[in-house]
């Protein structure tokens, strides 16, 4: 057998591993050490912990002081039983564990591992400290409860810091598979911590603290300082691939660094494009394999530690988008094996795609050898002008082959579609990178895959050859189906990233379709399942739920229920629901189409159960939209309706202010007495709003927001004007709506034995209402109670009488209509309006 070692010129900059057998030469990048996703995901997991032990004995400190004084009562006689065996075990932890584990590293010569469990044991002492003091100084007297134990007589803080010290220190020396001293000092941990719970020394909930935080230091000071990598290379890595049955002579390494968009490829980069673009698309390491026989391949090596990422990746997405299942290929082995199996399928099927030939294990790495693409050049490394039609129409062929056998590929991109020519010169595309593919795909992600294709193919000949070549090759209702997907979340993320350089590629693409199918329907689908503003939502509504939870007086609402008249409570009830026949007036008043004042006050019932999971105000013209559309009426209209519906009720509001203060006999609006502090506040928001209207982009994003919906509404607005009987119906019906809960908040108000004036009453509701439904909280729970409550305030009402009249008002005009709002929802499915 020949000697190569010197057949292949180093690369610059790389280093040779002489260590591999002698007649195979390895150029490669070795990473001696490396920082592993899953210690900082511990980090975090650990931190988190720690976060809910301290909620735990805060609201749950009954149950941590029942166990500890259920352990006080057999602690005294247990301590006598014990007493060596605890003293005993106490010095081997906090002496022998650490001493008998640096002994062993420094057997090993692993100097710069002690100096980071140090480090680590340390950190982790001084953290415990520190929330030690934190706790005993400024924490509340539940969550001291939850953390303390009776010593002496005495209730004590317990978050022992040598359980820290030892728990940070064994897990920066790494795990107790490699290390015996490392699994028989945690086993040794763990019957300390048991003899000392029993026994009352610590707290259970200080000793799961103390723990955590040992943890977090541990894999904190791994991270930071990163660990000797357990990925194959040299010797190891040839290894692996004899045992495939391959003997190689050379490997090459393919560098993974992706070159500017712009920079055209070095001519004496190694690998082939094929190889350049697996290196670019994937996490994986790729080589350029010789054997001893001159017969070349591409190699892939998974490594291990960076399996955490993708699957954390590949998991948030199957989370986040609707029809997309989740990942179970969580383990190295299961990666590769998935990544086996769509290569196999995929060539079986007649796919263009490298043949899989072995697949092997070595360290902490798979390594699978397939074929070698020699004469395919990735798309992205082509000129828009190598792109001709032909090749067009091959690349959706191949496509089609996949989807036929049942193959969705899910990330499709630029550098795994390649283009190569045969003996004739006809095209040869090839398509590779079939990890995140799915061997039995649903329709959804056929379509993904065809949308996915389309706006690659936009970014390389532009968005009308990319759809002519889409249109030449599928159906037609294939074509209309890309329509709605045309979305940034679904594509993969080379592909957005790219189209952040050019926006107008997606929206020319929709208009390209329109013109193509002017019945298609391209206004996106909901992939997502949420977002940031339903992230925001959610956060928004908890923060509110909570500052009100402990900001009402939940006695004092008991205590004003039972010292007033139940007919009361009632009463605001039924002025409440007059509302919902209020808002069906308007809708019957102002709808083209004749409704049933019945069905529209159905409608309106139902949008009270709506309004738990769509902001304030969203619920009703949704329902109504949906109610106009069932019944005949055409998209544009009904908007337009709806939005009028929106508009008079604000227009109709206002001038209620101005009529009740004038009946008054008074000026009441000038009595509504606002601080100095609010007016300088509203004075500063005007001025920072009028400041933003000088700026040209404000003002379009202002007119484009604005514009539409006066567009809308006011031609359906002069039609209603011109029927007086309807438009002083909607009027009528408006009044009532706006009326009706202003006597209801009057009522409640007088539950608690305040009296303000109509117009005051009138004035607090309307700044009140509106303020709380700016927040997009699902019927601006929580931040509609805090402003009423707050509005109050203002006028003078205790803030804790403030807010409980406020949550009453809620409570009986807002949550008690739910069920009605579930039963009217449930009819209205049956009898088909919704």
């Amino acid at each position: 057998m020949s000697d190569a070692s010197t057949s292949a010129p180093a690369a610059p900059g790389r280093s040779e591993d002489a260590a591999a057998a002698a007649h195979t030469r390895i150029v490669d990048t070795p990473e001696n050490r490396v920082h592993h996703p899953s210690d900082l995901l511990g980090v975090v997991l650990s931190v988190l912990g720690v976060v809910l032990v301290l909620a735990l004995s805060t609201y749950a400190h009954n149950t941590a002081s029942g166990v500890a004084e259920d352990v006080e009562s057999v602690s005294t006689l247990l301590q006598d039983l014990l007493v060596v065996p605890t003293a005993l075990l106490e010095s081997i932890v906090t002496f022998f564990v650490p001493t008998a584990v640096l002994i062993e590293l420094a057997v090993r010569r692993l100097g710069r591992q002690m100096l980071e469990a140090v480090a680590a044991s340390v950190a982790s002492v001084l953290v415990s400290s520190t929330v030690l003091w934190l706790v005993e100084h400024f924490g509340s007297d539940q969550l001291v409860a939850g953390l303390s134990v009776r010593l002496g007589g005495v209730w004590t803080v317990t978050i022992p810091g040598y359980i820290a010290l030892i728990a940070g220190l064994l897990t920066a020396t790494g795990p107790r598979t490699r290390r015996r001293t490392v699994s028989w000092s945690w086993n040794l941990v763990w019957v300390a911590i048991g003899i000392m719970v029993v026994t009352g020394s610590v707290s259970i909930t200080g000793v799961g603290i103390a723990l955590l935080i040992g943890r977090a230091g541990g894999l904190a000071t791994r991270y930071v300082s990163g660990v000797r990598s357990e990925r194959a290379y040299g010797q190891s890595l040839v290894a692996g691939i004899r045992r495939t049955g391959f003997d190689p002579a050379l490997l090459v390494r393919i560098p993974d660094d992706l070159p500017p968009d712009d920079a055209p490829p070095s001519a004496d980069e190694p690998g082939t494009p094929a190889a350049r673009g697996m290196a670019r698309y994937s996490d994986h390491r790729v080589y350029e394999m010789t054997t001893v026989d001159g017969d070349r391949y591409d190699v892939l090596v998974y490594d291990g530690d960076r399996q955490v990422i993708g699957f954390l990746s590949r998991l948030w997405r199957s989370i986040r988008l609707r029809g997309l299942e989740g990942r179970s290929t969580v383990s190295l082995r299961a990666a590769a094996e998935r990544s086996a199996l769509l290569s196999y399928t995929a060539t079986a099927a007649g796919v263009c795609s490298p043949q899989l030939h072995a697949v092997s294990e070595a360290d902490s790495s798979m390594i699978l050898v397939q074929d070698r693409i020699a004469d395919a050049v990735p798309l992205a490394d082509l000129d828009p002008e190598a792109i001709d039609d032909d090749a067009l129409r091959a690349i959706w062929a191949q496509l089609g082959v996949a989807h036929e056998a049942g193959l969705a590929h899910r990330a499709l991109t630029s550098d795994v579609v390649l283009l190569g020519r045969d003996d004739t010169g006809a095209p040869q595309v090839w398509l590779i990178g079939w990890e995140q593919g799915d061997v039995a795909s649903s329709e959804l992600a056929q379509r993904m895959d065809r949308t996915q294709m389309v706006a690659l193919l936009a970014l390389r000949v532009g968005p009308t050859r990319a759809l002519e070549s889409a249109v030449a090759v599928l159906d037609e209702a294939d074509i209309a189906a890309i329509g709605p997907l045309l979305q940034t979340v679904a594509l993969p993320q080379r592909t957005r990233e790219e189209l952040r350089a050019h926006k107008q590629v997606l929206a020319e693409l929709r208009s390209a379709l329109v013109a193509t199918l002017p019945q298609a329907d391209v206004e996106p689908v909901a992939l997502n399942r949420f977002g940031a503003r339903t992230l925001i939502t959610i956060l928004l509504t908890v923060a509110a739920v909570i500052v009100l939870l402990t900001t009402i007086n939940l006695q004092t609402i008991l205590d004003a229920l039972r010292e007033t008249d139940w007919r009361l409570s009632l009463l605001a009830f039924a002025f409440g629901m007059s509302t919902l026949f209020g808002a069906a007036l308007t809708l019957v008043a102002f709808a083209p189409q004749k409704i049933p004042l019945w069905r529209a006050t159905v409608t309106q019932s139902a949008a009270t159960f709506v309004a738990l999971a769509a902001p304030a105000g969203i619920g009703p013209a949704a329902l109504n939209l949906r109610l106009l559309t069932k019944r005949g009426v055409s998209g544009a209209l009904a908007t337009a309706t709806v939005a009028l519906v929106q508009v008079s009720q604000f227009v109709v509001t206002l001038l209620m202010l101005l009529v009740l203060s004038v009946a008054s006999g008074t000026n009441q609006l000038e009595r509504f007495t606002i601080s100095p502090t609010v007016v300088l506040a509203i004075g500063i928001l005007v001025g920072v709003i009028a400041a933003l209207m000088l700026v040209p982009k404000v003002r379009q994003w202002v007119a484009t927001k604005t514009l539409p919906t006066l567009q809308q509404t006011w031609p359906r607005l002069i039609e209603v004007v011109g029927q007086p009987r309807r438009l002083l119906l909607g009027i009528g019906g408006n009044a009532l709506t706006t009326l009706g809960y202003v006597l209801a908040f009057e009522v409640c108000l007088r539950a608690f034995g305040q009296e303000l004036s109509l117009v005051q009453v009138a004035i607090v509701f309307l700044v009140g209402n509106t303020a709380g439904s700016v927040a997009p909280t699902p019927g601006g729970v929580g931040t509609t109670e805090l402003a009423l409550g707050g509005a109050l305030a203002v006028v003078g009402v205790n803030p804790g009488v403030a807010t409980s009249v406020a949550v009453l008002f809620r409570v009986l005009t807002y949550w008690l209509r739910i069920p009605v709002g579930w039963a009217a929802m449930r009819y209205l499915r049956k009898v088909g309006e919704l």
